[in-house]
């Protein structure tokens, strides 16, 4: 049982007259998190799992009456995978409108879905925060450095859902779970819906996607490979960032006329789930050709888990050019871009004209260089 750094966030905001959403993929915690908060308030508070019929069946009618008659003189309730009720959003205006005093907490492992049906109807009345598997920083808070150390290898093969991490005594155990969700869950939300008519053209998208982590994505070549078109291949991709399973970075830029402008990566959400699906389990030391991209992508989501829990957006680019200067990753909040260069082994440096380029075009920029030694200073 790990403490979310979310969850001071969501605490924040309770009884606020704004319904919390916690948006996040299957199986990283939101269900613990809202029966950890919901512990707190005894009988007056209300979990309610909306993928089982009978609960569909109670809210399938946004008539105040009828909801507060099945919700009794609860407090707070939790709407679990509230993608699954129908009408979702004319549910939740019924609770802001006509129970004020009823504070709501509802989670979706889709966003699409989710937001497609409450969004318009909850325009400024809702506050949106995101749950991802395990970072690295609630890890070390809750368990020490000298216990995140000693399995540290362990999470660069197996990753960070946390009922993953929670079976870190034994390998097998978390390479069965791992795959567990990977099949079982992860591909839930998209397979329901109505256009996604060939779960085998997803999986084989997700390989070749797994493959090229760290690289720019080509969607004529995908299509080319898989005989679709590149419209079906970006359907896809879209829908895989809308459900957690993967999130794109675009390249960025301003100024020089030789920069890559209409590229993008695609980095996993959990590097557990990217060598599941290509089946690579081996540990650091024998896979030199794969590590690079594995640390890439490990940092980068790492990166991202670091400014969404405690609610700020900055904005993710990687930056190149035509003439192969590159940096991994530019975050750009503030004002000023922060720009991170993923380096596995420290033998390895960033050009200097490299370096110079970027700096000469942002002059009010900084570059770091995240290795396998230093890379938690940028991470705690």
């Amino acid at each position: 049982m790990y403490t979310r750094l979310i969850q001071n966030t969501v605490e924040k905001w309770l009884f606020k007259g704004k319904i919390i959403i916690i948006y996040g993929p299957r199986q990283a915690g939101k269900t613990t998190l809202s029966k950890q908060i919901l512990e707190k308030y005894g009988d007056d508070g209300l979990y309610l799992n909306c993928e089982f019929h009978s609960i569909k069946e109670q809210l399938k009618v946004a008539e105040p009456a009828l909801i507060r008659a099945f919700l009794g003189n609860k407090k707070i309730v939790v709407l679990d995978e509230a993608q699954s009720i129908q009408n979702i959003g004319r549910i939740l205006k019924t609770f802001i409108d006509e129970y004020k005093d009823i504070q709501i907490i509802a989670t979706g492992s889709s966003s699409f879905d989710l937001a497609n049906k409450i969004n318009e109807p909850l325009t400024g009345r809702s506050i949106e925060l995101t749950l991802l598997p395990l970072s690295v920083k609630e890890i070390i808070d809750n368990d020490g450095m000298p216990d995140f150390r000693a399995n540290e290898e362990t999470i660069f093969r197996f990753g960070l859902y946390p009922g993953v991490y929670n079976k870190k005594k034994s390998q097998e155990a978390m390479r069965v779970e791992i795959e567990t969700i990977e099949s079982g869950y992860l591909y839930k939300d998209i397979l329901s819906f109505d256009e996604i008519r060939k779960p085998t053209i997803l999986k084989d998208i997700l390989k070749l996607l797994a493959f090229q982590v760290g690289n720019e994505v080509s969607l004529n070549e995908i299509a080319q490979k898989l005989e679709i078109s590149t419209g079906t291949v970006d359907k896809y991709i879209d829908l895989l960032e809308k459900c957690f399973i993967t999130k794109r970075i675009y390249a960025f830029s301003r100024n020089l006329r030789n920069e890559v402008k209409k590229s993008f990566k695609v980095y996993f959400i959990d590097i557990g789930i990217r060598n599941s699906i290509i089946q690579n389990y081996n540990s650091i030391d024998s896979r030199p050709n794969d590590i690079g991209a594995l640390f890439e992508n490990f940092f980068v989501i790492e990166r991202f888990k670091k400014s969404i829990n405690p609610g700020k957006s900055p904005y993710y680019y990687f930056w190149r050019t035509y003439d192969q200067k590159e940096i991994d990753l530019i975050e750009e909040y503030g004002g000023q871009l922060h720009a991170f260069e993923c380096k596995y082994s420290d033998a390895k440096k960033m050009s200097a004209s490299t370096k110079r380029t970027f700096l000469e075009t942002y002059p009010n920029s900084e570059i770091n260089i995240a290795t396998k030694k230093n890379y938690l200073d940028f991470l705690l």
